[in-house]
């Protein structure tokens, strides 16, 4: 059963996606399970309020665009009428990467606001 309802906000550093008809923990464990899928690991926070990371940091500043690294903050909150929001705002800018770099950061964004609405 598909739980998103609709986009609330899309800017180049954030995304909020509006969710119904679950609970917070439910909801907490499906986007852990989708972020696991997709590559990224739990670096920071717990429930509702976590970091992601994936790919190596130190890689991206030494060899660039060539090496992928990306790191979003994610955040869930029930709203006043009972509908979960989750927003997910870019932690790394891709600057390391230089012009590439920040593309491909602005596309990871845009992936996962798509993989998100899955839930």
């Amino acid at each position: 059963m598909a739980f998103f309802i609709k986009n609330i906000q899309t800017t180049g550093d954030f995304f909020v996606h509006e969710y119904s008809g679950t609970d917070m923990s439910t909801l907490i464990r499906k986007v852990e399970d989708m972020m696991a899928g997709a590559g990224y690991k739990h670096i920071e926070g717990a429930g509702t309020n976590s970091v992601y990371e994936k790919g190596n940091r130190i890689m991206r500043i030494l060899f660039g665009a060539f090496v992928k690294y990306f790191k979003f903050a994610v955040q869930l909150k029930q709203d006043e009428n009972g509908a979960h929001e989750l927003k997910v705002t870019k932690h790394s800018s891709g600057i390391s990467g230089g012009l590439i770099g920040i593309s491909q950061v602005k596309k990871e964004l845009k992936r996962l606001a798509e993989l998100l609405q899955d839930i």
